[in-house]
Formats: C-alpha cells, structure tokens, sequence
C-alpha cells in the first residue's frame, strides 16, 4: 500500500513539474528583469536603498498589460469621444474652476503666455480638475510595461527616472501612484515630463502635481510653452467649405484659405499675420461626410501631450467650450470607426513599401502620412479626405488577421 502510495505521488509529481514550470517561468523572467535593470538605475544615480524599495514586491501586473490593448481615443467614433469629453457638466465645472483659480490662472498665464482655458481643459481631461485619483503603483505599472518590452525602451527608461524622482523628492513609497501607464498627478505628466517641465509655482518647495493646484497648473503651462504654444493663436477651428472644394488641398495659408472661399464656421475672422506661421492644415477627422477643421501649429503642440487627434481636437474644444463657444456646427457621422493600432501599423508599412516617406512606425497617422493616403485615394477615385478606412486598407492591398 505504502509502494503503490509513493508511485502515485512521484506520477502526480512528473504529471505536475511541467505545469509548475511554466507557471513559475514568467516569474523566474520577471527577476530576471530586475536584475538585469539595476545597472542602468546604477549608472543613472539610483541608490540600491531606492532601487530596492521601487522594486519591494512589484510583479507583472496583468491588467496593466491588458490595457495597452484599450485606447479610448480609438475606441469609438471620434465624435462620440469628443461629445463625452466635452460634457455640459465638464465645461460647468472647468467655468467653476477658473472663478475659484483666478489668481493663479491670471500669474500662471502672465508667466508663461498659455491661455487658461487650454490649462483648465488639460486639467479636466487628465484628472476631471483633480476629481479622478491616480490608484497604480507606479513602478508596478512600470515594470509590467518595460517587462513586456511594450514601447521598448520608453517604459523602461520611464520606471528608471521614476526612481530618480523618489529618491531626488524623498517622496514616501507610497506616495508613488500614477494612471495604469505610470502617468503621474493631476497633470498627468510621465515621469520624464516630471523632471524636465514639473515647477514649484505656489513656492513651497516642492513640485507636487498631486495635491497642489498652483503647481499643476503652473507645470502644465510650462510644458505648453517649452513646446512653443503661440499666445493667441487658436490650436485650430471648425470650417465650412465651397461647392467644388478640392479635398486634396491640405495646405495654405490663412490668406490662401479665404481666398479659396474657405469660412470660418463660428463666423469669427482667420487669425491676423504675425500670430504664428500664418500656416493651417485641412483636417477632416472622420472623413469628407464629417466636420471639417484648419488646425493650427497649437494643435500640434496639445498633441505632444498626448498624441492623438482626437485627444487634441476635445482638448481644443473643451477649452473654446469653457470659454464661451458653440458645439460644432456638422454631424458627426455615427459609422465612423478609427483604426484600431495594429490597423494603422499595418497603413504604414504598406505605404512605405509602396514607396512613401513614412516618419514612424508607431500606429500614429501624422499629416504627412494623411497627405500619402490622399494621393492613394485619388488613384482609386475615392474622396481625397486623408481618413483611411478599413475599406481603403483593403484596396491598397493591406492584409489584416
């Protein structure tokens, strides 16, 4: 009985040992990991006190890896992303906002020449001005991300510059929360943007996006500036165009634009010369049957908070909004779907090998990229609006699973 007792139990173990080793491989990977990540935090000045402390119980964190696969900007028509940003309840709040902080607003825009509505529209996308709190371990968020080599090196180099940022402020461990891709504080600034555009604005003496408003709104607009936001410049503006109008014209000047009997929809003049390049881009966000816009050099500016159109063009919405505007005037159209990242990934390489200059190969379809998909539209008769579809994927002969 005993015999038949150890046979079992050593079958059990041989049926066991391949289960046990694939499950105990990701961690063994994991470690691995943090191993091999000490010497770069070494060589970019973190202590082992700090790097031990980041790194105290951190494992994957699966939901974090599950969420690179969630864009929101992409995960509905672009108007309806918009309209749920642009909330009658968010521009009340952002109206309330800017009578509570008026001061700060008044010194933070004299400082650094970003209108407050672009500010207080940041603030209340990132954080609902505070409302939203940040729940993720920072450097768990980090490491998932680094771990899985998503966006590699970015995320890596972030989780080491987050321990710098600890170790640099002696912020308590716990202190070191973030959004689920390590964005931190009511700014929602990445631990990079931390060390190279978060300021003390309220003169405490310490930088604290989370807690302290002046600081928020005083980093946000020095990040703007650092980018070269022009001071009264619109980020763009919705259009109506004239019979006839050629979609493929992407390009002109303000002057250029009225001439070609462009107008405003809003009825407001362009803006005046010397306010910027003078330069605005046609931009039909969800193709020639929906709103069409100029956008500006500011447009491109927002998107280096977060590159996305459809992120800029609510930023830039909420803040005209907030300040007194009206909705858009053309409707949306409700069967518009934005690619999906693979998809763009996908647009790029086939139109680099059909011989365009493509910048990066990120999934971002900047306007140069729009530009190439216009040509390519016109060669197959369709409407030159730069908006690719899955439908105009098909054609150029892009294959997705």
């Amino acid at each position: 009985m005993i015999a038949r007792r150890a046979a079992l139990l050593i079958c059990f173990a041989l049926w066991c040992a391949p289960a046990l080793a694939q499950k105990q491989e990701p961690e063994q990977s994991f470690l691995a990991f943090v191993r091999d990540l000490w010497p770069d935090a070494q060589a970019k000045g973190v202590t082992r006190a700090t790097f031990d402390l980041a790194m105290q119980g951190v494992t994957p964190n699966d939901k974090v890896i599950a969420a690179t696969k969630r864009q929101p900007e992409y995960g509905k028509p672009v108007g309806a992303y918009i309209n749920d940003i642009v909330s009658l309840g968010r521009i009340k709040r952002g109206g309330d906002k800017a009578v509570e902080w008026a001061k700060t607003l008044d010194a933070v825009e004299k400082k650094f020449a970003v209108e407050r509505w672009v500010l207080l529209s940041l603030w209340g996308m990132e954080s609902d001005f505070g409302a939203a709190k940040d729940k993720w371990d920072v450097f768990r968020s980090l490491a998932s991300l680094a771990y899985v080599k998503y966006r590699h090196p970015y995320f890596r180099n972030e989780l080491i510059v987050a321990m710098g940022i600890m170790q640099k402020e002696r912020f308590a461990r716990a202190k070191m929360v973030s959004s689920w891709a390590g964005a931190m504080g009511q700014s929602q600034f990445m631990p990079s943007n931390v060390v190279d555009y978060a300021i003390d604005f309220s003169g405490d003496g310490h930088a604290d996006l989370w807690n302290n408003i002046p600081d928020v709104l005083g980093s946000t607009a020095n990040y703007l500036n650092k980018w070269k936001w022009k001071h009264g410049l619109p980020w763009g503006f919705e259009v109506m165009l004239p019979n006839g109008f050629d979609t493929m014209r992407s390009r002109a000047t303000f002057a250029e634009w009225q001439k070609l009997g462009v107008r405003r929809a809003d009825g407001k003049p362009f803006p005046r010369e010397g306010v910027g390049s003078g330069q605005g881009i046609m931009f039909f966000p969800a193709g020639s049957k929906g709103p069409a816009f100029i956008v500006t050099e500011n447009f491109d500016v927002l998107k280096e908070y977060n590159n996305s159109d459809a992120y800029a063009i609510a930023v830039g919405h909420l803040a005209d909004r907030m300040a007194g505007g009206a909705p858009f005037k053309a409707v949306w159209p409700s069967d518009d779907r934005p690619l999906a990242r693979e998809a763009r990934i996908a647009l790029q390489k086939r139109l680099a090998a059909l011989g365009y200059k493509v910048n990066e190969f990120e999934g971002h379809v900047d306007f140069d990229l729009r530009d190439n998909i216009r040509a390519e539209q016109a060669k197959l008769g369709l409407v030159p609006d730069g908006n690719p579809t899955l439908s105009f994927l098909e054609k150029i002969g892009v294959k997705l699973p």
